[in-house]
């Protein structure tokens, strides 16, 4: 199997609780993974340590067959690793069009270079507006972030992921939050950006994992309790207990 990302015995103990338990994991390049599980399972923190915002207290995490245990988050940015956040993280009174190109000045070298004219900007146009079409918001980009729906605001906060060009695009909690409506968006729009790279993602709404992962890895208290596609983790004694009561429900239920 070709993996983009794998991690052996990872291990994270705060003063002696474990929160983090051996976890393998291995992410086939080009596919979707989910990692899902109760509150508590250890999602967050396991995400934190691939993307280096913790370090683990043992165990490996190789990228693209490199170690990349011990290296920080930009680092591994730079390499293609790219993560967004539970919360939305756009510039709010910026445009959408800006905002995407904010992402893209990182390409050019001009990150931090904000006394930049306008027209020195003006190149990155064709390609900010490639990735608005890509998700879906070509026709909101002239109107300022703040003014764009909660579901909207999550597929630019993508279209300004992949203006990084992320080889491995970490997804945390995507569609928290959100309606139905626009929870069919974001699921129809990683299905469609997934097509040419690979997406790894923490999320609770299971009609939205049963429907567009190809592997799902369930934690319980730390640990890997299973991992397969969803028809097989779903049918799994242990997965169904861990999930009992609601999620037990939503579990069987999302079909």
């Amino acid at each position: 199997m070709d993996c983009i990302l794998e991690t052996q015995e990872l291990t994270k103990e705060f003063k002696g609780f474990v929160a983090v338990d051996k976890v393998n994991l291995r992410v086939k390049r080009g596919s979707i993974h989910a990692l899902i599980g109760p509150n508590g399972a250890g999602k967050t923190t396991c995400f934190n340590l691939l993307t280096k915002f913790l370090i683990p207290t043992s165990g490996k995490i190789l990228f693209d067959g490199r170690d990349i245990t011990q290296e920080k988050p930009a680092q591994i940015a730079r390499q293609g690793v790219i993560r967004s956040f539970q919360i939305s993280a756009v510039f709010p009174h910026l445009s959408v069009l800006e905002n995407v190109r904010v992402a893209l000045q990182r390409e050019m070298g001009t990150s931090f270079h904000f006394w930049k004219s306008e027209r020195s900007l003006q190149t990155l146009d064709a390609r900010a507006h490639e990735l608005l079409d890509a998700v879906d918001l070509q026709q909101f980009a002239a109107l300022p972030a703040v003014e764009l729906s909660y579901g909207r605001k999550r597929a630019l906060e993508i279209a300004t992921t992949l203006a990084m060009d992320p080889k491995l695009m970490l997804l945390d909690e995507p569609t928290q939050g959100m309606g139905l409506e626009d929870v069919d968006r974001i699921r129809q729009l990683i299905k469609k950006v997934a097509a040419s790279r690979t997406v790894l993602m923490v999320e609770h709404n299971m009609s939205v994992v049963s429907s567009i992962a190809d592997t799902i890895t369930v934690l319980q208290r730390g640990a890997t309790l299973a991992e397969g596609s969803y028809a097989e983790v779903s049918k799994n004694p242990a997965v169904i207990e861990a999930y009992m009561g609601s999620a037990s429900v939503e579990l069987k239920g999302a079909h």
